[in-house]
C-alpha cells in the first residue's frame, strides 16, 4: 500500500498597529488586537471549527484508517487559549483519537534557523513544551517554519533525534527525483519528506479557480491524479489549514471534496491515509539528494525571498536580530517575548515587493495598504523598542 500524508498547517501571526513617527516612545502598544481577535474569530468560524468535526467524523467513520498531520505555531496557539478555548478543545479532541499527529516547530514562526541557530533552537524547546503541555504530545517529526530547509536545520534535526522533517518537493532540492518518496541528504541520516506541491496545489490554490483545468475539482480526478505519479511510495499533501472554508468558502464544495475524499480513496486506490512518523523509517529511500542553499514553500521560487527578497525585508530582519543582546540584557521576559513575536515571518511577508501572481498572494495576506507601510510601522516600533531599551 501506498501512503498519503495529509498535513495542516495552522498558523495567524500578531499583527501590528499602524504605528507612526508620532508613537516612536509615546506608545507601546505594538499588537493590533482588534483586528487580531476578529481574525481568529472569523476563521474558527468559517475554518477551524467546522473542519475539525469533519475530520473528527472521519475519523469515527474510518476507524483508523483516516489519519492526518497538524502543525500548530506557538503564537496561533496562545492567541486560541485566550480567545477561543472552544477551538483549542476541538483541536485537543482531534490529537486525543491517536490519529493525527502533531509536529514540532518554531515557537514564533520565525526565521531564526537562517540567521541565529541558538535562539532558533529556543524556539522549537518551548514549542515542545507547549505542545506537551496542551496536547501531552510529544513530536517526532520535525517542521520548519514556511517548510525552510538547509544545511543548519538538517544538522540540528539529527543531532535532536528527530525521526524525519518535511520539506519542500521543488525542483531545487530534488533535481529529477520524485517528491513520492522518502529522502536521505546526502551526507545525513535524518529522513526528509517532501512536499508534492502539484497535487497539493490543486486543493490548496487551484480548488475555486475556474480558471483551472481541473475545475471543478472531485475527489474522482484527484485519485485519478495520484494514481497517474510515475513513484507512488507516498504522497504529500501539505497545506494550509485555512484552505478549507477560509481561502476557499463553504459554498465552493471545498468541504464537500474533504468529506467525500477518503471514502473514494480507501474504496478505489491502492493509498491509505498514515501519519508522517508511521512511514519514516519503513519506507524505500532516495540517498543522492544533495542539500545547498535554503529552499521553502513559499511562491514560484521556493527560496527565502518570500521573506528577504528585497531591501526592505533584508534591513527589517537585520534590525530585528541586532537587538537580540540588548533585549535579554533587559532580563525582562515580556520584553523578550514581544522581540520574538516581532521575528514571525509574516511581517516579512507582508514587505514583499513581487509582482504577478506571487504578489497577488502576498497582498491577500496583508493587513497593510503597501509593503512600504508594512515596512514603516515594522521598522517605527524596532525605534521606539530600542529607546525602551536605552539603545542608540
Amino acid at each position: 500500500m501506498s501512503a498519503i500524508h495529509l498535513y495542516f498547517q495552522v498558523h495567524q501571526p500578531y499583527r501590528l498597529n499602524e504605528f507612526t513617527f508620532f508613537d516612536i516612545g509615546t506608545s507601546v502598544d505594538y499588537f493590533n488586537n482588534t483586528l487580531n481577535e476578529s481574525v481568529i474569530n472569523k476563521v474558527s468560524e468559517k475554518c477551524y471549527l467546522p473542519t475539525n468535526q469533519l475530520l473528527l467524523d472521519l475519523i469515527t467513520q474510518f476507524k483508523g484508517d483516516f489519519k492526518c498531520t497538524f502543525s500548530f505555531s506557538g503564537v496561533f496557539l496562545e492567541q486560541i487559549q485566550k480567545m477561543r478555548p472552544d477551538v483549542l478543545a476541538s483541536f485537543q479532541k482531534l490529537v486525543d483519537t491517536g490519529c493525527v499527529e502533531v509536529l514540532s516547530e518554531t515557537y514564533y514562526h520565525s526565521l531564526a534557523s537562517v540567521y541565529d541557530l541558538v535562539e532558533f533552537g529556543q524556539q522549537v524547546d518551548l514549542h515542545k513544551e507547549l505542545v506537551a503541555k496542551l496536547f501531552n504530545y510529544v513530536p517526532s517529526v520535525f517542521r520548519n517554519t514556511e517548510l525552510i530547509l538547509n544545511e543548519d536545520v538538517l544538522m540540528y534535526c539529527q543531532a535532536n533525534k528527530y525521526v524525519g522533517l518535511l520539506a519542500e518537493g521543488s525542483k531545487g532540492l530534488l533535481g529529477d527525483c520524485s517528491p513520492n518518496g522518502v529522502i536521505v541528504p546526502e551526507g545525513y541520516q535524518v529522513e526528509v519528506l517532501a512536499r508534492n506541491f502539484e497535487l497539493s496545489d490543486e486543493i490548496a490554490y487551484r480548488f475555486s479557480d475556474i480558471k483551472s483545468p481541473l475545475f471543478p475539482l472531485t475527489v474522482e480526478k484527484f485519485a485519478d491524479l495520484m494514481l497517474r505519479e510515475q513513484q507512488r511510495d507516498c504522497i504529500n499533501l501539505y497545506m494550509d489549514y485555512e484552505t478549507f472554508g477560509e481561502h476557499h468558502w463553504a459554498d465552493t464544495h471545498i468541504f464537500d471534496f474533504l468529506r467525500k475524499l477518503p471514502a473514494f480513496i480507501i474504496a478505489n486506490t491502492p493509498f491509505r491515509f498514515k501519519k508522517i512518523e508511521e512511514t519514516l523509517g519503513s519506507a524505500p529511500k532516495v540517498q543522492n539528494v544533495k542539500v545547498s542553499g535554503a529552499s521553502s514553500w513559499a511562491d514560484t521560487e521556493k527560496d527565502l525571498s518570500a521573506w528577504l527578497g528585497n531591501g526592505l525585508q533584508q534591513d527589517a530582519s537585520r534590525l530585528i536580530y541586532d537587538l537580540k543582546e540588548p533585549v535579554f540584557a533587559s532580563k525582562n521576559g515580556q520584553t523578550i517575548d514581544l522581540w520574538r513575536k516581532l521575528q514571525t515571518s509574516d511581517h516579512f511577508y507582508y514587505m514583499s515587493t513581487k509582482s504577478y501572481t506571487d504578489g497577488e498572494v502576498h497582498n491577500y495576506f496583508s493587513p497593510y495598504r503597501s509593503p512600504y507601510d508594512a515596512y514603516l510601522y515594522y521598522t517605527n516600533i524596532l525605534k521606539s523598542l530600542r529607546q525602551t531599551l536605552g539603545v542608540n
